[in-house]
């Protein structure tokens, strides 16, 4: 708790240079942006998707549920003829062949059918993943045990990002439906831009992932992977992630924030963060106690 009281210090005294400043604090940002990319109580589909990546991911993950759906059924309907065509009582004399080619062949040849279907939908979406545009916005991302530390290199900027205590919640805007997700500082990207992150780790292997825009990269320690997404215009708003590997004991307290804003919100907000929160280099790292944070 003494951590997360130090890191909401430093916080406020960020929000009122800023705000004397005349400028978009990144607090003042959260005023005007609806939480969207949230878990749903009782949920049983994906979130709403505001990438094109995510939007992509989301229409193969119905073509396959369609594909498995009818596969199922037919195979259901397959054993129930087979039950009931071939028990004893209907079939008494069984039958002494041990081959056919017709039905050898339809079962070969089908299955194959249906992978390239698949793959057809589903390596273009791969590549289009994994091939990292030029960005409008760099940013880095390094996993520590048990929080995430951001870097925007081409402006000098880096902070720590901890998650929320229950205690803290109402402070930041927040509301209890938030615990766990929320955190002190947030990711701030533009909408309409291509942002790529570039995602490592410091100790462990953490993941760093935002369902509604369809990421999910390992931060493998000692080396660079790199994501990238647009989030649509229009789409402003507060989106959440977890770490998605099991990194340690505290695993489940490094959520990610992120604020996606105007173009003209960014520029301001960035302005703002180089005066006030300007680094030339990393935070230097800090270690939650578990008590702290149960």
């Amino acid at each position: 708790m003494a951590l997360c009281s130090k890191m909401s210090g430093l916080w406020t005294a960020f929000v009122a240079t800023t705000l004397v400043a005349g400028t978009a604090s990144a607090q003042s940002l959260r005023d005007g942006l609806e939480i969207i990319g949230v878990p749903t109580p009782n949920g049983i589909n994906l979130q709403p998707g505001v990438t094109e990546v995510a939007r992509d991911i989301r229409m193969l993950d119905s073509l396959l549920l369609v594909i498995t759906t009818v596969i199922v059924l037919f195979v259901t309907a397959l054993l129930a003829y087979t039950i009931i065509r071939h028990n004893r009582r209907a079939n008494p004399v069984p039958a002494t062949f041990t081959h056919n080619r017709r039905i050898e062949v339809i079962w070969t040849a089908v299955p194959l059918v249906i992978l390239f279907v698949i793959g057809g939908f589903s390596l273009p979406v791969l590549f289009k993943q994994q091939t990292i545009p030029e960005a409008d916005v760099l940013i880095k991302a390094t996993g520590y045990q048990w929080y995430w530390g951001y870097e925007y290199p081409e402006h000098d900027i880096s902070f720590d990002s901890f998650m929320l205590a229950e205690d803290e919640l109402e402070e930041f805007g927040y509301s209890q439906d938030e615990y766990l997700l929320a955190t002190d500082t947030a990711v701030v990207v533009p909408t309409g831009q291509t942002v790529v992150m570039q995602i490592t780790a410091a100790d462990v292997i953490h993941s760093w992932t935002i369902p509604a825009f369809g990421v999910k990269q390992d931060g493998v320690p000692g080396r660079l992977a790199e994501l990238w997404f647009e989030v649509d215009p229009g789409s402003e708003g507060i989106y959440f992630g977890q770490c998605s590997e099991l990194c340690g004991v505290a695993h489940a307290y490094m959520p990610i924030t992120v604020y996606a804003v105007t173009p003209e919100e960014y520029e301001m907000w960035l302005a703002g963060e180089i005066e006030a929160f300007a680094s030339t280099g990393t935070t230097a790292p800090r270690t939650i106690e578990l008590a702290a944070v149960e």
